[in-house]
């Protein structure tokens, strides 16, 4: 695929150029919590903006029905990237309707304006291609050039992401093309130990990657709500914590095709756990209790890896030369079920590897408990899509991008 480094070889000057970014920001009102998404793109639009484009950013945000809703607004996102930019951008309060127009026919060389979400319109994420297509030829009459950087979204077969490429001579921005050289080095030429961490709240989530992963990995870890999946197939009392009973003949044979294949599959010893879920909004006391993870007592729900358990995995990730971790290992967000997640993330920064942060959860996790984004060899924006990178998947996003 071509890159923005050859778009700008080029020369961009007086050119609109369309940039698919991922600017989906957790939001609590119109404040936004994490803005990593934004800072993410800031080098593509900067880069596209010093070299004279009329850049025009584009995303989504949430899940709207198709139609307007201010809940979903990208308004806050256009802000928040003028403030990292220190320029002012604008704002067009549709997706290709009036204001969109006269705002990108209102740019300067070297201005920014952001578009309202694009999932404002039902053609950006239609299942009918013809619906899809009409809605990326109204996104092409914006633009000369599309670059693609919003990796959050590239496993989606949307309009912005997949049909929009096709009409416009189109490039993969600067965190794309990052993206795609570190999932590389974890199918590839992966060098080894390659252990991986895997946690979150469903098993089902991580199946199909976990399939893929005994026939590449050394060692797997499990943690989080799916664990306790995994300790039920073994025939463990669990109480009440999350199980995916449908998933359990899938996980035994994963377990036995782990043994005979000699990749470790890891999972708790031992794992904190309460009478019920935390409050998340007060963030009362939960009052947890350590118990082995084979004998949790009824009633009670596993919430987070015990102190045995976070000992263990640090150790079967202290050699590692590749590391690849996607999903909390306990509530991370509560401060009473915080710690199994702090350990491996600090785990992630002891090992003298190359270390993958696989977004979603885990990228939330590593900036809410405050560590050092830069420490790590590579934090991912896209949870979703690098899974299916690893799952042996064509990505939509990416396959448009290519020539």
């Amino acid at each position: 695929m071509k890159t923005i480094d050859e778009l700008l070889s080029e020369g961009v000057a007086g050119k609109r150029v369309f940039v698919r970014a991922d600017l989906n920001v957790p939001l609590d009102g119109t404040a936004i919590t994490d803005d990593g998404r934004i800072r993410a793109v800031l080098p593509t639009v900067k880069a596209l903006a010093d070299a004279g484009a009329r850049v025009v950013v584009a995303s989504h945000l949430g899940r709207p029905k198709g139609a307007p809703d201010p809940a979903f607004s990208l308004a806050p996102a256009a802000t928040r990237l003028g403030e990292l930019l220190g320029a002012d951008v604008a704002f067009a309060t549709d997706t290709v309707g009036e204001s969109a127009s006269s705002t990108v026919a209102e740019l300067a060389d070297g201005q920014v304006a952001v578009v309202e979400n694009l999932r404002f319109n039902a053609g950006e994420t239609s299942k009918d291609d013809a619906e899809r297509g009409a809605f990326a030829d109204q996104l092409a009459a914006l633009a000369d050039v599309y670059v693609g950087d919003g990796f959050g979204a590239v496993h989606r077969k949307h309009a912005s992401v997949f049909d929009l490429p096709a009409r416009l001579p189109h490039y993969a921005g600067y965190l794309i093309a990052t993206e795609v050289g570190v999932l590389r080095k974890l199918t590839d030429d992966v060098k080894r130990p390659y252990v991986v961490a895997l946690g979150g709240a469903k098993v089902s989530d991580k199946l199909a990657v976990i399939d893929q992963l005994l026939g590449k990995a050394d060692r797997i870890l499990i943690g989080g709500g799916m664990a306790y999946t995994f300790l039920k197939a073994k025939g463990y009392e669990i109480g009440s914590s999350l199980v995916q009973e449908d998933q359990i003949p899938v996980v035994q044979e994963y377990l036995e095709r782990a043994e005979k294949s000699g990749v470790e599959l890891v999972l708790p010893v031992d794992t904190l756990v309460a009478d019920e879920f935390p409050d998340m909004k007060a963030k009362t006391p939960g009052n947890p209790e350590n118990v082995a993870a084979d004998a949790i007592p009824a009633g009670k729900m596993g919430l987070d890896i015990g102190p045995e358990t976070r000992k263990l995995y640090a150790f079967k990730l202290a050699d590692a030369a590749t590391v690849f971790w996607n999903g909390p290992m306990g509530v991370f967000e509560h401060p009473d079920y915080a710690e199994g997640t702090k350990a491996v993330a600090q785990a992630l920064l002891d090992s003298p590897g190359f270390t993958v942060v696989g977004g979603g959860d885990s990228a939330a996790a590593v900036r809410t408990l405050g560590f050092d984004e830069q420490a790590f060899g590579h934090i991912s924006t896209g949870g979703g899509a690098s899974l299916e990178y690893l799952e042996g998947k064509t990505l939509p996003g990416l396959a448009a991008l290519e020539d």
